[in-house]
């Protein structure tokens, strides 16, 4: 089963209630303008009235928005760099921050893109360690990922800001 298909059928089950999942027809486009489309839609996530997604549809992975109310793709500009790979994209509940990997001249990043300012930042510049995986809080404050920086694979949390955020 197609992932994506997947993740619909679980967000209609949410949105159903109690009366069990059902599939939700989101239309059809061979040109990938809608989110059902013939490209590779992969590692998608839903927060709210949002699916965030990356996906093949010009030719590099990038990532894309999808509004469930509004049954269209949102334009973020200047989110898709064409020198990175864009992945594992993750949202925030109300759907201000998009975090996602990105791999930029061989060398991983977290990136953070801000659709209200339209703000694009690698909030681990600094780190020099490989990195994947990211998610984000729902308010967008804190933003968690794996990090080979000690020769395994850990588990940092940063804030928005790119500063790590200390342990208790």
């Amino acid at each position: 089963m197609n992932p994506l298909r997947f993740v619909i059928l679980i967000l209609a089950g949410l949105l159903s209630s109690c009366t069990g999942s059902r599939l939700i027809n989101f239309p059809f486009d061979s040109a990938g303008r809608s989110l059902n489309s013939p490209f590779a839609d992969v590692t998608p996530a839903i927060a709210g009235r949002f699916i965030v997604f990356a996906s093949d549809r010009r030719g590099s992975q990038d990532i894309y928005l999808y509004d469930t109310v509004a049954r269209s793709l949102i334009d973020l500009p200047g989110l898709n760099a064409i020198d990175t790979i864009e992945s594992n994209p993750a949202i925030s509940e109300n759907g201000r921050y998009i975090v996602f990997a990105g791999s930029r001249e061989g060398r991983s990043g977290v990136y953070l893109y801000d659709r209200d300012t339209r703000q694009l930042r690698n909030i681990t510049e600094n780190l020099k360690a490989q990195v994947r995986n990211p998610t984000i809080s729902a308010d967008g404050n804190a933003i968690a990922f794996e990090s080979g920086a000690n020769g395994q694979w850990d588990i940092l949390i940063y804030n928005r800001f790119g500063q790590p955020i200390k342990r208790l």
